[in-house]
């Protein structure tokens, strides 16, 4: 398999930033078939809480979650864990806290799919 200087770093980059932000948007969470498309079946992540959740629990709670704008996203950083394991880090800004998140992509497909994601609230410093 080509690693990421093969397969264009910048298209690459792009491609999961993109699926990562789809995440964030009230379209993509209010849309099952989407989420299902987007978490691998044994996809799991630790929320900013401290909580594990799996696939089925992130689409339960989505069902009843209320839109809300999507969050400010920056210092996107992207690690080649295998040749078909991207890890992408960056900062998220919203409802008033900071905190950092760490995604495990599978790219094997051609098609982005989320397998592990970790949020940390990154404590004010006020």
């Amino acid at each position: 398999m080509a690693g990421m200087a093969e397969r264009g770093y910048v298209d690459l980059a792009a491609m999961l930033r993109v699926a990562e932000v789809a995440l964030l948007t009230p379209a993509t969470r209010q849309d099952p078939e989407r989420i299902r498309a987007l978490l691998h079946p044994d996809y799991v992540e630790v929320g900013r809480s401290g909580r594990r959740w799996t696939r089925d629990d992130v689409l339960d709670r989505l069902a009843c979650e209320q839109a809300r704008p999507t969050p400010a996203t920056d210092e996107w950083e992207l690690m080649e864990l295998a040749p078909d394991l991207v890890l992408v880090t960056y900062r998220m800004r919203g409802d008033q806290r900071e905190s950092r998140h760490s995604s495990i992509w599978d790219i094997s497909s051609g098609s982005p799919v989320l397998r592990f994601h970790q949020g940390t609230v990154v404590p004010s410093t006020g």
